[in-house]
């Protein structure tokens, strides 16, 4: 009877070491499973996209500067429309456009129109020569005629919003903002940096699109 009881005694394992070994068999299978899985669930789209993005950015991003682009079919990328007061800022928004990688060209009326050639013929073919028109719309601009024209000009060229007039406030109040614009996002320049930095971002929009469409025309 002694030897038999000591058997029993022995074979039992303890309540605690019972309930250890259950829940360690238990759940380090399933936690091991969902640490796994967790860190599949959080890696796999980062890579998926990851690898998505890569694939894709030949198509999203073209070539704006290659030799057959679209964008040589016109003189200049980016027209600047402003007043006389403005001409320091606007300096400084060129240089910056044209120091960039994409060498973008620049009209700038001060330095690019032809001497001796009428004011509204200068305006006219800075318009239809530029592939997008910044409008630098400050109180100056709101108060010279020949700015106004040169809007209406560019609203003529391509009446639909789609990218190449790109309207820049400049402590100008928002319900000074010209009728003729209310269709079209405007960008306001509180941070210069910023603002020059929205104004390449959108010219380089607009040029992509433009070479994907000629890309997709032909194909």
């Amino acid at each position: 009877a002694g030897w038999f009881r000591r058997l029993l005694h022995k074979s039992k394992p303890s309540s605690g070491e019972s309930l250890k070994s259950s829940h360690s068999a238990s759940s380090s299978p399933s936690s091991s499973s969902s640490s796994s899985s967790a860190k599949n669930s959080s890696s796999s789209p980062g890579m998926s996209l990851a690898t998505s993005s890569i694939r894709l950015s030949p198509v999203s991003a073209p070539d704006i500067s290659a030799s057959d682009s679209p964008r040589w079919d016109k003189s200049y990328d980016v027209c600047i429309c402003h007043s006389e007061g403005d001409v320091e800022l606007v300096e400084e928004l060129v240089s910056y456009l044209e120091g960039q990688p994409e060498s973008f060209r620049c009209f700038l009326q001060l330095r690019d129109a032809v001497a001796g050639s009428a004011v509204v013929t200068e305006l006219c073919d800075a318009v239809q020569n530029s592939h997008c028109w910044v409008m630098l719309i400050t109180p100056g601009f709101l108060q010279d005629p020949w700015c106004r024209y040169q809007m209406h000009q560019a609203l003529a060229e391509a009446p639909m919003a789609n990218g190449r007039t790109i309207p820049v406030l400049k402590d100008v109040d928002r319900k000074d903002y010209p009728r003729e614009l209310r269709n079209i996002y405007y960008i306001y320049m509180a941070l210069k940096e910023k603002s020059f930095k929205q104004i390449r971002d959108t010219v380089m929009r607009y040029l992509q699109e433009l070479c994907r469409s000629s890309t997709n025309r032909m194909e």
